[in-house]
């Protein structure tokens, strides 16, 4: 029989806002960590960032899931003593403000470290907590200009391009995640907390793979080549005869040599350079054109079948109404429906793995500003009608 969530006992304060910060915290409450967002009583920006319904923002619902809210002002008179009472029985602390900030208000690490040495502490910033860009502000977008993705994200002759959605904070808040376990398993043996610096620049470099290596050794700078990939052919997207869209990969040559017969040039396989997907890579206009010949006189259900039978790659384009009835992922139940007190019932994306011991489970959606305060506030033995009388929560 399950246990219980795998964090279960870990107590996480979360003063960061919009992305990055408040996605590792909702990755640690979804496995059973007790979540406090810390807002200023104006509210998290993010419960206005975008799409809304009858005034109610639909990302808040999401990203704040399982998390208690309480609000504080932090610079009001007597906030900092608040903050610290929070802060000693507290496992983790999260924050995203520009570096010195924190430390203004009396409450930067070695504060913090001193009223509970087995704190845990991640600073998510764009730039880090030092360096000529610390105090820049920043936001994902700037990460994903300079680390190099918009510059190879494009078609050959277009505008570098960059993505429709936060990539560089979403792969920075999992990067966090990752850092927070691994202080909390130290601290296991240590009795000992510690400062996490996390810049956004530096996660979204990493998965973009050996770049540096490359022109470190070769001086090479990888140019703009659509869909295409720089290790293997064919590998695009192509239009079926319905007007839909399918996306090929072939990674494993054994993939490329059946992709190839399908569409009826196996005379291919049995050139020289057909054996390394590196020099089909050079060959990427011939196979293209074979491959999307093929498909562009077929419809899209047609083609899936007939791939899937020869045991090639494919998978059709989706767009978010596909995703919602796709039945693998019905099966998986990645989709997953929460009662929430302002909306009914709401779908959303559901835990990210599925654990066979200590599953993770949704328990609530965001919630609203300060619903928490006074059970919050009095667990931590405060009294809330005092902290509002000195104005320190609403």
């Amino acid at each position: 029989m399950p246990e219980g969530p795998p964090l279960e006992g870990i107590r996480v304060l979360d003063l960061a806002t919009i992305y990055a910060g408040p996605l590792t915290a909702m990755l640690l409450g979804d496995y059973g960590a007790d979540v406090i967002k810390i807002e200023h009583p104006r509210g998290d920006p993010l419960r206005t960032h975008g799409a809304s319904k009858d005034g109610i923002g639909l990302w808040w619902k999401m990203l704040s899931r399982n998390k208690r809210t309480v609000t504080l002002n932090l610079s009001a008179p007597g906030a900092r003593d608040v903050l610290l009472n929070l802060v000693r029985n507290a496992d983790v602390l999260i924050e995203n403000f520009r570096p010195g900030v924190m430390e203004r208000w009396g409450v930067g690490w070695s504060d913090l470290s001193t009223a509970n040495k087995r704190l845990i502490m991640l600073r998510t910033t764009g730039f880090g907590q030092f360096g000529p860009y610390a105090s820049r502000p920043a936001f994902g977008t700037l990460a994903e200009a300079m680390s190099g993705f918009a510059s190879m994200t494009g078609e050959p002759d277009g505008p570098p391009t960059l993505p429709p959605f936060g990539l560089a904070d979403g792969i920075a808040g999992v990067m966090g995640a990752y850092a927070v376990m691994l202080a909390l398993y130290k601290r296991d043996q240590t009795e000992r907390g510690q400062m996490i610096d996390l810049a956004i620049l530096e996660p979204i470099l990493m998965v973009l793979g050996p770049q540096p290596l490359y022109y470190d050794q070769l001086g090479h700078i990888p140019p703009r080549m659509g869909n295409r990939s720089t290790s293997n052919a064919p590998r695009n997207t192509y239009r079926t005869r319905d007007g839909r869209w399918v996306a090929i990969s072939t990674s494993a040559n054994s993939i490329a040599d059946r992709v190839m017969r399908l569409v009826g040039h196996p005379e291919v396989i049995d050139e020289p350079w057909f054996a390394a997907g590196s020099e089909r890579v050079k060959h990427a206009d011939q196979l293209d054109e074979m491959v999307g010949a093929w498909i562009a006189l077929r419809d899209r259900d047609e083609i899936l079948t007939e791939f899937e039978a020869a045991g090639a790659a494919i998978a059709p384009i989706y767009d978010i109404a596909d995703i919602m009835a796709d039945p693998q992922l019905a099966a998986l139940g990645t989709m997953i429906t929460v009662p929430d007190d302002e909306l009914g019932p709401v779908r959303m994306q559901g835990v990210p793995f599925r654990m066979s011991e200590t599953p993770g489970a949704i328990r609530f959606t965001g919630r609203r500003i300060g619903q928490d305060n006074d059970r919050v506030y009095a667990e931590a033995g405060l009294d809330p009608a005092a902290l509002r009388a000195a104005g320190i929560i609403p």
